[in-house]
């Protein structure tokens, strides 16, 4: 098993994204060009007073960039879809991401497009989000792999079959058209589960999607619309001068809007401190594990709905026949060379929790594993 996948530019494929893909900031050789450039048209350096503030003068002249409407930095999910829609309402947009587009949480998660479980106060969002992504392929022109394929909790515990009642009996969930199963009704519409399996609650218009394409289709179509994308393009500094915010990055370029989007997820309390609004986050890394592929029988999206960390298990199964599981212990990652890593007991506890939860899955071999950086507030919400 591998903890870090190179893959190379295969995007339907699971596991963390091996390189950029958007060519849509300035290289090192059009930095390294544009230098030299700079350097034959400059005259020679001559003593006098004032010279140095001149030629400092002219460096901030060359360095400003065009001023937007809405300056978003970061570069996943939130961010490259904000560009997209942004655009669609007619703002001028530049997006800065410090690596490539896509590369952390947005590119590496489970890839679950569903409302259930979510808290009640986030269900009116969530339904908007559902109808777009019934939409995407007229929105963006490209498809994300979004089936709605129905989606699953279950629960081993009798007094746990209470709580999904409670949640599907509230006003808020009314537009998933939950259903509760238990006993003998369950098993003989979810036949595969194993016998510890209570009771669940069935969301139909819930589904999966493939994370690996979403960033990045979003990015492309965002700049079809006429956005901006910067990647590899780190900030140094954020500030807020008079009524427009300046963003300095690390290669010395100056970018100004009215507005200023942060979608730096496990990164943004950084930025998000330097305006006296530290936002408390906690990072992790969530651990993923793909097997080989077998027929396709699961199209169903199964999560555990328990209060003991080691249960928590969620499955999909892809239409190449791929099992996609999360869950389980999660690491902590580095997050000065921002990296993550897959903890061993974990993929561990993931084959044993599947076979509690799915005994047919038998002896499927694991054939890759991978990590990601996510950032989490105390309360989880969002």
């Amino acid at each position: 098993m591998r903890s870090q996948s190179r893959q190379g530019f295969q995007p339907r494929r699971h596991g963390p994204l091996p390189g950029p893909l958007l060519l849509t900031g300035r290289g090192r050789g059009d930095r390294s060009r544009s230098r030299r450039a700079g350097r034959a048209g400059r005259s020679s350096a001559r003593s006098g007073t004032g010279q140095t503030v001149v030629d400092a003068d002219r460096r901030g002249d060359i360095m400003k960039q065009p001023k937007v409407d809405v300056l978003i930095v970061g570069g996943g999910f939130m961010g490259s879809a904000s560009a997209f829609f942004l655009r669609q309402r007619g703002k001028s947009v530049t997006l800065l991401e410090r690596d490539v587009i896509g590369q952390y949480a947005s590119g590496v998660n489970f890839g679950n497009v569903r409302r259930q479980g979510r808290h009640l106060g986030q269900l009116e969002l969530a339904n908007r989000s559902r109808a777009l992504w019934q939409r995407l392929p007229e929105l963006i022109g490209e498809d994300l792999e979004f089936l709605p394929s129905g989606h699953m909790r279950v629960c081993y515990r009798e007094d746990e079959i209470a709580e999904l009642e409670a949640y599907a009996a509230a006003p808020e969930a009314r537009e998933l058209d939950l259903k509760i199963y238990s006993g003998q009704a369950l098993h003989e519409r979810f036949p595969f589960l194993g016998p510890d399996v209570k009771g669940g609650s069935y969301a139909p218009h819930d589904g999966h999607a493939n994370p690996r394409l979403a960033a990045p289709a979003f990015a492309r179509a965002a700049i079809r619309a006429g956005a901006r994308i910067e990647e590899r393009t780190e900030v140094a500094h954020v500030e807020k001068v008079g009524n427009e915010f300046e963003v300095t990055t690390t290669d010395g370029r100056i970018f100004s809007a009215d507005q200023l989007l942060i979608t730096a997820g496990a990164w943004g309390q950084k930025l998000s401190t330097q305006f006296g609004e530290s936002v408390p986050l906690d990072t992790h890394g969530p651990q993923m594990a793909v097997t080989e592929p077998v027929p396709y029988a699961l199209p169903t999206v199964i999560g555990v709905f328990t209060k003991i960390p080691h249960e928590v298990i969620y499955f999909r199964q892809i239409a190449r026949g791929n099992i996609i599981i999360g869950g389980g212990f999660r690491s902590k990652p580095d997050m000065i060379n921002r990296r993550a890593y897959v903890e061993p007991r974990s993929i561990v506890n993931q084959v044993q929790q599947m076979r509690r939860l799915l005994p047919g899955v038998g002896n499927l071999n694991i054939i890759r594993v991978w990590s990601g950086i996510e950032g989490y507030t105390p309360d989880s919400l969002p």
